[in-house]
């Protein structure tokens, strides 16, 4: 088993909130086995979202379980049933010895700092959040490597595309909680809405979202009735696409739409929601990705390898880290222009020449 680590200096970037968590008994850690002939032994916990959410935590369990397969060693994981099972199930895992620990979602960046201070023989892998709880522009522990995505670049081709095809000339988007790797898809839908509706001078809306806290959030990353209830509330205002950031809380946009009895569009994060989740086929018109099962991936090979390396990684458009969906079944449905039209704004993006605001842009 590994004992080094390999330091390496965190680059700066703008510090995100973080939701503490308390102690408390989560589910007993789960070995799964590969070939078993590697002592290295990564691990990963879930946020309360659990590893079935079609979503985050399922990409990065999946990035987890393809790198142990690979380096022919077993891995270990654990989900969390809340916010109370953090620290609890972070201590199991140093108790059982992981050598690297994957961390998903930001909820667990006051945790994963925590653990990662208490341990600085284990590495860390903190998914979607900058480990920076002092706000000094650095990772708070050395061997901490945050992964983190500018979804916005992503979130804007979204945006350009709800405003292609909304028919009422209303898009609507609602969140989780007002964290920044929230409200940054939030953010760049709507200035993907924005730019479209400037350039092609026509007058679509934006509802459930101004900007930084001010929009609607569940207040919590279940699919639970205030999930549906949020989503009713943006179709209600005449929104036909529309974008729940959150993990699961978009179920609750699907019960809603099925309600509401109207044509409404649904746009995904993080996968591929016709890929990972048949239930949205009807509905969906593209997903906004975050390509974060190779990236865990090639971060546990690394690790797996004695080359763990702390430096901040941040997917982009331009290193393919993040993406767009296809429309599957909606290709016949969009307008016979757009798709040369959304090459044209990635490029443009790439390039520098259409800017993107965002937490992570510099």
């Amino acid at each position: 088993m590994k004992n080094n680590i390999k330091k390496a200096a965190a680059g700066g970037f703008a510090a995100v909130l973080t939701a503490a968590a308390l102690a408390a008994c989560g589910e007993a850690p789960a070995e799964r086995a590969g070939e078993g002939n590697s002592d290295y032994l990564p691990c990963i916990v879930s946020d309360e979202g659990g590893f079935d959410d079609k979503s985050f935590n399922q990409l990065s369990y999946e990035g987890v379980k393809e790198a142990a397969d690979e380096l022919g060693s077993k891995f270990k994981d654990v989900e969390s049933n809340s916010p109370n099972d953090y620290t609890s199930n972070l201590e199991s895992l140093v108790g059982q010895g992981c050598d690297t620990i994957v961390t998903v979602g930001f909820a667990l960046s006051a945790a994963t700092i925590e653990s990662a201070k208490a341990n600085p023989e284990t590495e860390y892998v903190l998914i979607d959040d900058a480990a920076d709880a002092d706000f000094d522009g650095k990772t708070d522990a050395e061997n901490i490597k945050p992964i983190l995505y500018d979804t916005a670049q992503a979130a804007f081709l979204a945006g350009y595309v709800a405003a292609d095809y909304t028919k009422t000339g209303v898009v609507g988007t609602y969140g989780g909680q007002p964290f920044p790797t929230v409200t940054i898809f939030m953010d760049g839908f709507k200035q993907g809405v924005e730019y479209y509706a400037k350039t092609k001078n026509k007058d679509v809306k934006v509802v459930g979202y101004e900007g930084g806290e001010k929009g609607s959030f569940t207040g919590e990353f279940v699919a639970n009735e205030k999930a549906t209830n949020t989503a009713r509330q943006i179709i209600d205002q005449n929104a036909d696409v529309i974008l729940p950031v959150g993990g699961p809380i978009y179920q609750g946009a699907l019960t809603a739409i099925a309600d509401s009895g109207k044509e409404v569009a649904l746009i995904g994060v993080d996968a591929d929601f016709y890929e990972t989740d048949p239930n949205t086929q009807d509905v969906v018109l593209t997903s906004i990705l975050k390509n974060m099962k190779t990236s865990t991936t090639d971060v546990i090979l690394a690790a797996g390898e004695d080359k763990f390396d702390a430096t901040p990684y941040v997917g982009t458009l331009e290193n393919d880290g993040v993406g767009l969906a296809p429309f599957h079944n909606f290709e016949s449905k969009v307008s016979e222009t757009l798709p040369d039209e959304i090459d044209e704004v990635t490029a443009g993006i790439k390039d520098g020449s259409i800017k993107v605001n965002s937490y992570l842009a510099e």
